[in-house]
């Protein structure tokens, strides 16, 4: 069967599925604006207990990462991400899936070579570049000064 470039683009456009895109940005934007205002509203609430402004904000992270970890492991995260897209993989809460996830899956092969070594298996590049370019930003910073 011969087809033209036109044929086959219109052939191609009717057989391929419809794209979601804007429904897909309007559940990432939901949803990783609620986990946004989840976390802002641990500061407040770590600042209305008495801690000074930059320790509840390195609280509300870790407590965005704990909720994240702990989410994962009782397997509710994934329908999370599910609805919410990127909205649920961009926020600290995604990274924190990311580490927890592989580990879960591969605990099976035991503590070290399982849980232990799969654990970084999605974040450990990201843990080792950050870590990189830090020092390096670091060690150009004091130079410059």
């Amino acid at each position: 069967m011969k087809m033209t470039n036109q044929q086959y683009s219109t052939y191609i456009d009717r057989m391929s599925p419809k794209s979601k895109l804007w429904k897909n940005m309007l559940c990432a934007f939901l949803v990783g604006g609620i986990i946004c205002t989840v976390g802002e509203g641990f500061i407040r609430l770590f600042i209305h207990l008495g801690m000074e402004v930059d320790n509840a904000r390195t609280m509300g992270a870790i407590t965005l990462i704990f909720l994240g970890a702990l989410l994962t492991g009782l397997k509710v995260y994934d329908n999370i991400a599910r609805i919410g897209k990127a909205g649920a993989l961009v926020p600290i809460t995604g990274f924190s899936n990311a580490v927890v996830s592989p580990a879960m899956e591969f605990k099976s092969e035991g503590h070290v070579m399982g849980l232990s070594a799969k654990m970084f298996s999605i974040a450990g590049p990201v843990l080792v570049f950050g870590t990189l370019a830090a020092t390096a930003y670091g060690a150009i910073y004091l130079l410059a000064k």
